[in-house]
């Protein structure tokens, strides 16, 4: 899936974009696990300086996005959002950005009991991501 990542890059953050929260995680390629942060609760703009606190924070190597699609595999409207986004991010940041499938992820944080579903889901999309790193 991600075979192109640098072996350089050791430290990512991931995102779980949504309209209105964005579930936000960390993580490492040595452990390989990814811990939850606090969901980002803003919409359009004001998520950025909320997103560069994050990133001066942890100051990883490389950002993830999380991009959902239909169980078929067919792309919808949040498909492009989560793209534009991880656009964005790369276009704002000078990060590397890496996508990641993040079918049944909310599903799955909500299974395992989650308090914050979105933080949660975002530490499954990077544990996918670090699992697929070689």
């Amino acid at each position: 899936m991600n075979t192109e990542v640098p072996s350089s890059c050791a430290s990512f953050l991931a995102f779980d974009f949504g309209l209105k929260r964005t579930g936000v995680a960390v993580g490492n390629r040595m452990l390989r696990t990814a811990t939850p942060q606090s969901t980002l609760r803003a919409e359009g703009d004001a998520r950025w300086p909320l997103i560069a606190a994050r990133i001066a924070e942890w100051q990883p190597d490389a950002l993830v996005v999380g991009v959902p699609f239909h169980p078929d595999g067919g792309e919808h409207e949040n498909t492009a959002r989560a793209r534009r986004f991880a656009r964005q991010l790369r276009g704002r940041f000078g990060l590397p950005v890496y996508e990641v499938d993040e079918r049944y992820t909310t599903t799955e944080a909500h299974a395992g009991g989650a308090r914050d579903a979105d933080a949660a889901a975002a530490a499954i999309i990077l544990e996918q991501f670090l699992r697929s790193l070689s």
